[in-house]
C-alpha cells in the first residue's frame, strides 16, 4: 500500500493506548490478545539514552539535552529515541500501547514519542520531522504534540483537562487525517494529522522533564505491544547488521594499497547510520576511519552536571569495529556545543575542575577504543586584536576555559587526555590554518610553544572548510605548512573538508574536485599526513545545508549528492590513490 502525500484517506490508522494503572492490563491489549507484538521483551532497549532497562521495564530518567547555537544561545531540546531498538513497519491500520507508571506526579512532565522520520541533527540545530508526542503532564492534563516537517516547534499542540495521575490510560487514534484522543475510555477531543506516519515507518522515544526538581527519578514504562488493525500488515524491525559489506574499488580499497598507514575517512551522524541503508552501507564500505559529527560533544554526552550518557556515542564505536574502522574522536574541549552547566560558574578553579573531570570519565570511557582524540578544537580566535594584545591569537570570547586558565588550557587537557587513554594519538584541530597569515603563523607558534613545554601533542587537524571561493586555498601553501610541522615532528591531516558550490558557478563540480583532490595529494606525498577526512560524504545529511529555511536546503558540498549518487570529486579521489 503506497502512503504518500495526498493520499490520507489510505493513511494507517495509529491507536496509542498509554496506560498508567495499578493493575489496570491495557483492557485486552496485553502481550497474549490476538496478533500483539511485544515491543520491550525479547528487543535491544540498553542503547536508548536517557534510560535504564531491567527486568523488561524502561526507567526513562530526565536528560536535558539541549542543542545551542555557535554564540551559546538558544536551548533547542535534544531529545533522544531508541535508534538500536525496534521501529515499525506497517502498510495499513495499528494499534500501539503503552504502560507507564509514576506520571502526572506534580514535577514534571512524561513523554512517550512516535517519529515518522527520525530528525537529523548538528551541534548547532536539529530539523524536526514528522511526529508525535503524547504525555501526562506534571498537572495530570494530557497534552498532545505535532511536527509536520516544517518547523522546530510543533505544528499543533493541544492540551486535554483529565485529572490523571497514578492511574491512567490514555488512547490516541489516527483514523485518516484525524487523531482522536481518549482518557480512561473518556474522549477527550481530536487533534488533525497531517501525515505524520506517511512513510509506513515508526521510531520511539521516550522523554522525561525534570521540571523543578532535578532529583525527579522519572517514570516508568512497563509495557510497550503494537497491533495490526483491519488485516492489515505490521512488522517489527529490529535495528540493521552493522556489517557492511566491503568492495575492492573504494576509497578505503585504496588507502590500504599505499604502502604506508593512511586512512581516508569521513564525520558519520548515528541517526542516519541506523535508519538509512544507503547512507550505512557507503559508511561502511568506503571509509577506514570516521569522525563522531556530534555524539562525543559535551552537550550530546555531558548535559547535565554530573551525567554522561555516552549510548548514541558508543553506537559509532561499534560501527567502527565491525567495519575494522579506526575513530578519531572529535572532540573534548571546545568553546562550542557546551551545555550551558558549563558556563554557568565564575570560579577558576572550579572551571578547571570541570574540564578536567569531563576529559578524565570520556576519554577514560573510550580507552583503548578509539585511535586518536581530537583534544582541543578551535582554540585559534577570530579577534584581530588578540593576535596583538597579548593572548598570542588565541580565543578569548566565548571560552570558559581560556578565560579561566588561560593558554595552560590546552597544556592541562592534552596531559590529562593522555592520562586518560595514553596509546591514543591527540590532535588540535583548527579551520583557516591552510592559508597564510596571522592566524597560521600563531598557530605554528602555539604548537612550538607546547612542544618545548613537554605537552603530548601528536598532530594538528587542518580542517579545509572552503566555504567560499576566498576559502580556497593553493594546495603547495597547505604542503608548506605540512612541512612546518613535520620539523616540530608533530604529523598532520586533512580533518573535516568540505567545497560548498553555488549554483550560478560555472564548473563547480570541477572545482569541488580540484580542491579535494589537490590537498589529498599533499597528504598523499607528505610521510606526516596520516588522514584525510570529510565533514560528512553525502549532501543529504550535510552541516552545510541552508538552514534559514525550513526543511534546510541541502548544499553542494561533498563527494556524493544528496541522492547518495558520486560526484566527480569521488572519482578524483579514487584516481588520486591510484596516482600516489
Amino acid at each position: 500500500m503506497n502512503l504518500g502525500g495526498g493520499t490520507w484517506q489510505r493513511l494507517t490508522a495509529v491507536v496509542l493506548v498509554m496506560a498508567v494503572a495499578a493493575g489496570c492490563t491495557g483492557q485486552g491489549e496485553g502481550p497474549d490478545g490476538g496478533n500483539d507484538k511485544d515491543l520491550l521483551r525479547n528487543h535491544d532497549w540498553t542503547q536508548m539514552p536517557g534510560t535504564t532497562a531491567r527486568n523488561d521495564i524502561l526507567r526513562v530518567s530526565a536528560s536535558d539535552r539541549h542543542i545551542v547555537e555557535q554564540d551559546s544561545s538558544g536551548g533547542q531540546p535534544n531529545p533522544p529515541l531508541n535508534l538500536a531498538g525496534p521501529h515499525l513497519r506497517s502498510d495499513g491500520d495499528f494499534t500501539v500501547t503503552a504502560r507507564m507508571s509514576g506520571v502526572g506526579d506534580g514535577d514534571g512532565d512524561s513523554w512517550l514519542r512516535l517519529y515518522g522520520r527520525v530528525p537529523v541533527i548538528y551541534d548547532e540545530w536539529r530539523q524536526e520531522r514528522p511526529s508525535l508526542r503524547v504525555g501526562v503532564t506534571a498537572d495530570g492534563q494530557v497534552k498532545v504534540q505535532i511536527w509536520d516537517g516544517e518547523g522546530d516547534e510543533p505544528a499543533t499542540s493541544k492540551v486535554f483537562d483529565c485529572g490523571c495521575s497514578g492511574t491512567v490510560t490514555l488512547a490516541v487514534s489516527s483514523i485518516g487525517d484525524t487523531f482522536r484522543v481518549k482518557a480512561d475510555g473518556r474522549r477527550l477531543g481530536t487533534v488533525q494529522d497531517p501525515g505524520v506516519f506517511a512513510e509506513g515507518t515508526v521510531w520511539f522515544g521516550l522523554e522525561a522533564d525534570a521540571g523543578e526538581d532535578e532529583r525527579r527519578e522519572g517514570w516508568r514504562l512497563t509495557q510497550l505491544i503494537a497491533r495490526a488493525e483491519s488485516g492489515d500488515s505490521l512488522r517489527v524491525i529490529k535495528a540493521p547488521q552493522l556489517r557492511q559489506e566491503q568492495s575492492d574499488d573504494s576509497l578505503r580499497a585504496r588507502a590500504a594499497d599505499m604502502g604506508r598507514p593512511f586512512d581516508v575517512g569521513a564525520a558519520l551522524a548515528e541517526n542516519p547510520l541506523l535508519t538509512d541503508s544507503g547512507y550505512r552501507a557507503l559508511a561502511g564500505s568506503q571509509f577506514s576511519m570516521l569522525t563522531p559529527e556530534n555524539a562525543f560533544k559535551p552537550q550530546f554526552l555531558h548535559p547535565r552536571r554530573g551525567v554522561y550518557d555516552f549510548r548514541d556515542a558508543d553506537l559509532l564505536v561499534r560501527f567502527a569495529r565491525a567495519n575494522d574502522m579506526k575513530v578519531h574522536a572529535h572532540t573534548l574541549v571546545w568553546h562550542e556545543a557546551l551545555p550551558n552547566w558549563m558556563r554557568e560558574n565564575d570560579d577558576p578553579e572550579e572551571v578547571r575542575r570541570t574540564m578536567l573531570r569531563h576529559i578524565a570519565t570520556v576519554a577514560g570511557h573510550f580507552k583503548g577504543k578509539v585511535a586518536e582524540w581530537d583534544v582541543v578544537n578551535e582554540p585559534m580566535s577570530d579577534d584581530e586584536e588578540s593576535y596583538t594584545n597579548g593572548d598570542f591569537g588565541l580565543r578569548s570570547e566565548q571560552s570558559p576555559w581560556f578565560e579561566a586558565m588561560g593558554e595552560e588550557y590546552i597544556d592541562e587537557a592534552f596531559r590529562a587526555a593522555h592520562r586518560a587513554d595514553p596509546k591514543a594519538r591527540l590532535f588540535l584541530n583548527e579551520y583557516g590554518v591552510e592559508e597564510e597569515g596571522e592566524r597560521w603563523d600563531a598557530l605554528y607558534d602555539l604548537v612550538k610553544r607546547l612542544k618545548e613545554r613537554g605537552v603530548p601533542i601528536d598532530g594538528v587537524g587542518f580542517q579545509n572548510h572552503e566555504y567560499a571561493p576566498g576559502d580556497r586555498i593553493d594546495p603547495e601553501t597547505f604542503r608548506s605548512h605540512v612541512r612546518d610541522l613535520a620539523e616540530l615532528g608533530v604529523q598532520a591531516r586533512v580533518s573535516e573538508m568540505d567545497v560548498p558550490i553555488g549554483e550560478d558557478e560555472e564548473d563547480g563540480r570541477e572545482t569541488q574536485a580540484d580542491e579535494m583532490v589537490g590537498k589529498l595529494r599533499v597528504c598523499l606525498e607528505e610521510p606526516n599526513c596520516t588522514s584525510f577526512s570529510t565533514w560528512g560524504f553525502t549532501d543529504r545529511y550535510g552541516s552545510t545545508a541552508d538552514t534559514k529555511i525550513y526543511p534546510p536546503r541541502t548544499a553542494d558540498s561533498l563527494p556524493w549528492d544528496a541522492a547518495l549518487r558520486p560526484k566527480l570529486a569521488y572519482e578524483r579521489l579514487l584516481e588520486a590513490f591510484d596516482e600516489a
